[in-house]
């Protein structure tokens, strides 16, 4: 059976700066829904992504800014470092990894630039929404086997 990650929650404290921020990235807007209980669900979609997020109130539990890790995936990651910097995003310079396997959590061994290879796979930019969730931006040009 098929299991698509179609949705990812993420928690924040300002909804409407959230829902701007987003969209200023050039985030598609797919919902803005408003309950009678106070609930409030703010989906959008990064360009080509089948996977969305949604945030809002009363939809997670988790502290405002507490994800990380969350992984955008580009062919160009220089092109795509400047349209976020444009849209507004303070994003990081390009760096790749010391070990050459996968990032480290926070900035542990980061290495500036590009992976020295241009390996698919290997080079980074990372960036954080207002409320600090963490966003990290992947350059895959080629995929693996099976991908």
């Amino acid at each position: 059976m098929d299991m698509q990650l179609e949705v990812v929650v993420i928690p924040v404290a300002d909804v409407d700066r959230s829902k701007d921020f987003y969209k200023g990235l050039g985030w598609r807007l797919d919902a803005d829904f408003s309950g009678t209980d106070g609930l409030r669900v703010v989906q959008l979609t990064p360009p080509g992504s089948e996977c969305s997020v949604i945030f809002g109130d009363r939809v997670s539990a988790s502290a405002p800014g507490s994800a990380e890790g969350l992984h955008l995936v580009v062919t160009d990651i220089e092109a795509a470092r400047e349209e976020l910097v444009r849209n507004g995003a303070e994003v990081n310079e390009v760096f790749h990894d010391a070990g050459g396997v996968f990032h480290h959590a926070g900035t542990d061994a980061r290495v500036a630039g590009p992976h020295p290879e241009r390996g698919s796979y290997g080079s980074y930019v990372s960036f954080s929404d207002p409320d600090g969730n963490g966003w990290v931006v992947q350059e895959v040009t080629e995929r693996l086997p099976g991908r």
